[in-house]
């Protein structure tokens, strides 16, 4: 999502001064690619830019990259503008805010509601959250990203809206493996049922861009089954701390831990489908 999300900006006109992964063969090859410098360390990034966008997998990640000690994007970081994109904890965003402001940098939730060819032609789903001021200030260049941008409000509601979209989703995607799944069991024809499904209550986003991928198998990673295990268990914590019983969302993050466990979390979320067909790791 970084490595394309960088490519677009450079194609809009953005220099693109510094790249950093911990995959450092993989940076060195983004940056030779778009003329950037492969960072060694995280300040190197900071010194080297006065936008940094942060694309990391989980709250310990994104908390690291944001140490308050050693390297750090936040050293020397004053006048710096951080847009962070992760799908982590409302609360982790409210932090990071807390640590650039003592930096004396600003912080931008931008949560993405897309996958990976959005990010490389500029329509992602842009949800951002944090001061008004600073979003007003980057909007320029998130607009570039993204042709759906929203400001939600302050740092952590973004993250909220995040979670409940890929809650939905999660169960939207496990519901149509279990309905492919057991029209398959019952021999009717998968490619007749996807049309009824598409014309009837059971037509979902999901069904566009997974239910012909489930019927054949063909699992090549967007969005994984780890990353769907994770993010549900985001929205049952918020479940949780609102006094609100998600059982639907339960049932699916359990579906998606059992991808996990028997060694599928690699795979896209369509791969949740290999659990409820017959004959596949049912």
């Amino acid at each position: 999502m970084g490595a394309n999300m960088a490519r677009r900006l450079k194609d809009c006109g953005h220099a693109i001064t510094a790249v950093y992964d911990v995959n450092a063969a993989g940076a060195a090859a983004l940056a030779q690619e778009l003329g950037a410098k492969p960072a060694a360390t995280l300040a190197e990034v900071t010194a080297a830019a006065d936008l940094v966008f942060t694309v990391v997998p989980d709250d310990a990640a994104q908390l690291a990259v944001f140490a308050e000690s050693g390297d750090s994007l936040l050293r020397g970081a004053t006048g710096r503008t951080f847009v962070n994109c992760a799908t982590i904890t409302p609360a982790t965003h409210v932090e990071v805010e807390r640590r650039a402001r003592v930096a004396g940098a600003a912080s931008l939730e931008g949560c993405m509601a897309s996958s990976i060819p959005q990010a490389r032609n500029g329509t992602l789903y842009l949800m951002c959250g944090g001061e008004r001021v600073v979003f007003d200030r980057v909007q320029p260049v998130l607009a570039q990203l993204s042709t759906a941008l929203r400001y939600v409000g302050p740092a952590g509601r973004a993250a909220q809206v995040k979670a409940l979209v890929n809650m939905v989703m999660n169960i939207n995607t496990a519901g149509l493996a279990e309905g492919l799944g057991l029209g398959a069991a019952l021999g009717l024809d998968l490619d007749m049922l996807r049309e009824v499904f598409a014309q009837t209550g059971a037509n979902s986003q999901v069904l566009k861009t997974d239910g012909e991928d489930m019927q054949n198998r063909a699992h090549d990673c967007f969005f994984s089954g780890a990353h769907a295990a994770k993010d549900s268990g985001i929205a049952l914590q918020l479940g949780q701390d609102a006094g609100v019983a998600l059982p639907l969302a339960a049932a699916t993050k359990a579906q998606f831990d059992r991808m996990v466990a028997l060694g599928l979390g690699q795979l896209d979320k369509s791969g949740v489908a290999e659990l409820t067909f017959k004959g596949r790791h049912g």
